[in-house]
């Protein structure tokens, strides 16, 4: 199958020194630091007219019909206020912009600042905001439980604290990429957790609309140490794990656990698995190929794997994994997102048709 036309490069513009206001009616998005170029030209491949803002923030003139590979969340932007004006004057003043945008129904009303080192300094100042426009609204329309957002058809309201000015956006919350202010879902690190790698796992769960249930089989290629074998097994999910290396001596004596000494390139189910995960350092055409036979073959009904990222032509190699998964392997749904606790990686999800 012949591999996908990659766009042409895209010449990316300096990120502004001081933080740019918005245009209300376009959409603001956020990134991890260093990574705003390529959400740039992921956005201008898909024709939606881009603006660097600031860092981590970068805006589009419409919302593409993927959500971008590399935004943690994105808003549609209400109104852009310069932070010049009193606390109590942007509180009025976002209150009255709400309450006029969005007229009717329950809100989740979160405030967040750019990570980078300028935006988190603010963090007590987006707070204070946060707070005295939530005073400013009627308490019967603030949704406390945000996890309960999609269910209850709520909309999400974020303020955007950064040096110079405050943008306020909306979007529903079944449409929104997170439900964590700004994007960074903060996943908490349990003290036997082998490694970070347990913490990506919990976040790609999360944004799923369900998850490995008790009993299900699941396969973990390149398993060792064992940070995600130990969170599948948590929920009681029985866990072949694939790794030449040796796993954790508890989770080696773990009766839910077969421990497979191999290489996950070599290895062939026995039978087919309800869920294949993969985390492993290797390059990401080599994973990418070998994921795509496992959905080609139906050896697993669902994906959930960390694709690591080249120094280089991120971009244009993420066009080439997503054509392998589809194109060749098959899988369906297939979502791809640098999840905040990605570093040089994204997160792929993607099932089989029933």
């Amino acid at each position: 199958m012949p591999l996908p036309a990659i766009p042409p490069r895209v010449k990316i513009p300096p990120i502004p020194a001081a933080t740019l206001p918005s245009q209300p009616g376009r959409w603001l998005w956020t990134c991890r630091a260093g990574f705003e170029p390529h959400l740039f030209e992921e956005l201008e491949w898909a024709g939606a007219s881009p603006r660097m803002l600031g860092e981590v923030l970068v805006e589009s003139e419409k919302r593409p019909p993927e959500p971008p590979v590399f935004a943690r969340t994105g808003i549609r932007v209400q109104a852009s206020l310069p932070a010049e004006q009193s606390p109590e004057q942007l509180a009025e003043s976002i209150a009255a912009r709400v309450a006029e945008t969005v007229p009717a129904g329950l809100l989740v009303l979160q405030a967040f600042t750019p990570d980078s080192p300028a935006g988190n300094r603010m963090a007590d100042e987006a707070d204070a905001l946060l707070e005295a426009v939530r005073a400013r609204l009627p308490a019967d329309r603030l949704l406390e439980e945000t996890w309960r957002a999609r269910e209850a058809g709520a909309t999400l309201v974020e303020l955007c604290v950064a040096p110079g000015v405050v943008l306020v956006g909306s979007v529903p919350a079944r449409e929104a990429l997170s439900l964590s202010p700004g994007g960074r879902q903060r996943m908490r690190r349990s003290g036997d957790s082998p490694s970070r790698a347990a913490m990506k796992l919990e976040e790609a769960l999360v944004n799923l609309p369900f998850e490995p249930g008790r009993g299900e089989v699941c396969v973990d290629l390149g398993a060792a140490p064992g940070g995600w074998t130990q969170r599948l097994v948590a929920r009681g999910a029985r866990v072949i794990a694939v790794d030449p290396a040796k796993l954790m001596p508890e989770l080696a004596r773990q009766p839910r656990v077969e421990h497979i000494q191999e290489s996950a390139f070599a290895y062939s189910p026995e039978e087919p698995a309800d869920w294949l995960f993969c985390d492993m350092a290797w390059r990401p055409l080599e994973v990418a190929q070998l994921l795509a036979k496992w959905g080609r073959r139906g050896w697993a009904s669902h994906l959930v794997a960390n694709i690591k990222l080249p120094m280089k032509d991120k971009n244009p190699i993420l066009v080439r994994v997503r054509h392998i998964l589809t194109q060749e392997g098959g899988w369906q749904g297939l979502t791809m997102r640098q999840l905040y606790h990605d570093r040089d990686e994204v997160t792929v999800t993607a099932h089989k048709a029933i």
